[in-house]
């Protein structure tokens, strides 16, 4: 069944979200979810709002939302993974990052973006060897994360810290 009044909000809210309007997103996307607490893809996107505000903590629970909940395409479902793995290890929760790497790359063997960000939750649980060792492969298959590129030149300098 098609909700017109569901899918013209989250289209909208997304649309401000990319235009940088994030604050807006936010509080639109945030009443969605309440209004539809078990649609995934309205939970995907209010955890990427959150995430784009520097909010991780608040992004963790939609993100863990949306892969509990059915409804997801792969490219977001995808999206989830990397999104909710990134999260955690950026508020220091390494193990469950990587069981959330781990359980992507079942889903999605190779990916690259997966791959990229496992290497950085090895490195900050102190397996600097395996890390090393997934980022090389990934040079030497030639495999360049462009979509993530501003992210993981932050982290590039910044693989310790902890929000």
């Amino acid at each position: 069944m098609v909700d017109t009044e569901r899918d013209t909000a989250l289209a909208q809210a997304v649309r401000l979200r990319e235009e940088s309007k994030r604050d807006e997103a936010r509080e639109k996307l945030l009443a969605l979810a309440e209004r539809y607490p078990d649609d995934a893809e309205i939970a995907y996107q209010t955890a990427w709002v959150h995430d784009t505000l520097g909010l991780e903590a608040e992004a963790a629970r939609f993100y863990e939302r949306a892969l509990s909940t059915d409804g997801l395409s792969a490219e977001d479902r995808l999206g989830v993974f990397l999104g909710l793995g990134s999260t955690y290890r950026v508020l220091g929760r390494y193990q469950e990052a990587l069981k959330t790497f781990k359980q992507g790359l079942e889903e999605y063997p190779g990916d690259k973006g997966l791959r990229t960000f496992q290497s950085m939750a090895l490195y900050n649980v102190g397996d600097a060897r395996e890390a090393v060792s997934k980022l090389l492969k990934l040079v030497v298959e030639g495999q360049v994360v462009p979509e993530y590129g501003r992210a993981i030149s932050y982290y590039a300098d910044n693989l310790d810290e902890i929000v």
